[in-house]
C-alpha cells in the first residue's frame, strides 16, 4: 500500500504536467495511480439491532 506521501507526491507531478499544458501525460499519470489502487471490499449489508420484547 502507498504511503499518502506517495500518492501526494505522484498527484503534484500529473498537476504539474497539466500546468504545462501536457494534459495527456497527467491523465496516464493519474490512470496509474488508480490500477495500482487496491480495490475497496464490497459494502458489508447493515445489520439493525433490535431489543428483545419483554416477554421472551
Amino acid at each position: 500500500m502507498k504511503t499518502l506521501w506517495q500518492r501526494i507526491e505522484k498527484l503534484m507531478t500529473a498537476v504539474t504536467f497539466a500546468e504545462a499544458g501536457e494534459h495527456e501525460t497527467a491523465r496516464e499519470i493519474m490512470r496509474e495511480e488508480e490500477k495500482t489502487d487496491r480495490p475497496r471490499p464490497a459494502k458489508r449489508p447493515d445489520r439493525t439491532l433490535r431489543a428483545s420484547s419483554p416477554g421472551q
